[in-house]
């Protein structure tokens, strides 16, 4: 994305840059859209100032993990909605996920993503493409000819691929091309009617229930055939213990696994639908406190590479069917910050560098992008974080056109305050404009 060309120093800042081992007060130069220096008592004679003292900044946040809607579900979202929401909730990239209608299966689809995110102007978007034509889980889909597009990485999010001969030559082509497969993994033949995670509580509610098994087969079948091809193999919204488990003992046999969880995961349990609100159905489902506590020691240890929203809008009058048949997902994007403070950092999992590691360069190397890092000569793509600015989550705020969101209420403390994207300015908290009212 293209920035203006003016100049900006960010001054007197706690920088953190783990791509750099890089955790000292200094100012950050931006010229021409890219990061210029790092050091004390820098000037941009021609430039803007932002005073950052007694704030992070650090790279500019990625979440990998994110639907947008567009094309076919507009009145949820668009790619120009979502990228504001992005913008004020300090992510400077965001990679969208391809279950759209029509699905981001062919090159078109792909650059029509990087022309509409372009168009609004806000953050970087990359567009991952779909496996399988129309995500159907059959044929592959034109992967070579969405690798020239610009698609980073291919998912059949929202479905699993099923069928062993299918996946295993989507990792020997994703292999090819240098790019993840990253999977949904959920047996349908076992989730398939489910609404929320097996066990006591969906027995007490009455409600059909996903196992834990459901997304654990899946991960050890793909786990083989990501061994035999060598290929890099992407495991969407963790959720269970016995997947987090799986993952680790598939690292440390060296297969190119990677992860990710989402503050959902991290911070609720399937006692949250105890009173049927279908702002905590999601999928994977809201699971047990055992397997919350199994994904923060995932996070903490490494084994957990990313920290992802998922984020999932839906409209006000699909969310308010009955739980069985409302759809999954909730936003994240401009709440998901202060969630994973409120999840690893507060209570001491993490510190501030090993959670900005998980959110910036981190992703930037799952997908390879040249992201997530302040060294010189990289794009300028910064946040600003007040870590110990406290707020109160409003949807009503949301840039996002969705509302679906559990958090409403809850008191969180650290926020995004500035986005640069290229070394412009796209969100500043102190002169944010109110964003458009939802019906």
């Amino acid at each position: 994305m293209d920035g203006d060309m003016s100049n900006l120093l960010i001054r007197n800042g706690r920088v953190i840059d783990p791509s750099q081992g890089m955790d000292k007060s200094a100012d950050v130069l931006i010229e021409n859209g890219r990061v210029a220096a790092i050091g004390n008592g820098l000037t941009a004679p021609n430039g803007k100032t932002i005073d950052a003292t007694g704030q992070i900044v650090c790279p500019g946040l990625i979440d990998i993990h994110v639907h947008l809607r567009e094309p076919g579900n507009e009145d949820a979202e668009t790619i120009a909605s979502g990228s504001a929401a992005a913008a004020a909730g300090g992510f400077t990239s965001i990679a969208c996920m391809p279950n759209t209608q029509p699905a981001l299966d062919n090159e078109a689809m792909v650059e029509f993503v990087f022309r509409q995110a372009a168009r609004a102007g806000l953050c970087n978007v990359y567009p991952i493409g779909a496996i399988t034509k129309r995500r159907e889980g059959k044929e592959l889909a034109e992967m070579g000819q969405m690798v020239r597009a610009g698609a980073v990485g291919f998912s059949d999010d929202g479905a699993g691929v099923a069928d062993p001969a299918v996946m295993l030559r989507a990792l020997q082509y994703a292999k090819m091309f240098d790019r993840p497969i990253i999977q949904h993994c959920e047996d349908a033949s076992l989730a398939e009617g489910g609404a929320m995670n097996a066990g006591p509580t969906a027995l007490r509610l009455g409600l059909p229930g996903i196992p834990a098994m459901a997304e654990e087969m899946m991960i050890q079948r793909d786990l083989l055939l990501a061994a035999n091809t060598q290929a890099r193999y992407h495991v969407a919204h963790i959720s269970t213990a016995g997947a987090v488990q799986m993952v680790r003992e598939g690292k440390r046999r060296k297969i190119q696994v990677t992860t990710e969880v989402c503050p959902h995961h991290l911070l609720l349990t399937d006692d949250c639908c105890d009173t049927y609100d279908t702002n905590y159905k999601m999928n994977p489902p809201l699971r047990s406190e055992a397997d919350v506590e199994a994904c923060i020691a995932g996070v903490a240890d490494g084994t957990i590479d990313c920290l992802v929203t998922d984020h999932a809008p839906h409209d006000r009058a699909r969310k308010e069917l009955d739980f069985q048949n409302a759809p999954f997902g909730i936003v994240g994007l401009e709440v998901a910050l202060g969630l994973f403070v409120k999840a690893l950092v507060t209570p001491g999992h993490l510190d501030w560098p090993g959670l900005i590691a998980r959110m910036t360069v981190n992703p930037a190397r799952v997908l390879g992008l040249a992201k997530g890092t302040l060294g010189v000569g990289s794009d300028g793509d910064v946040t600003i974080i007040d870590p110990n600015r406290s707020w109160t989550v409003d949807p009503t705020e949301f840039r996002s056109l969705s509302r679906n969101c559990p958090y409403e209420g809850w008191e969180l403390r650290g926020r995004a305050m500035q986005t640069v994207v290229g070394g412009r300015v796209v969100f500043d908290l102190a002169t944010a404009a109110p964003p458009v009212a939802v019906a």
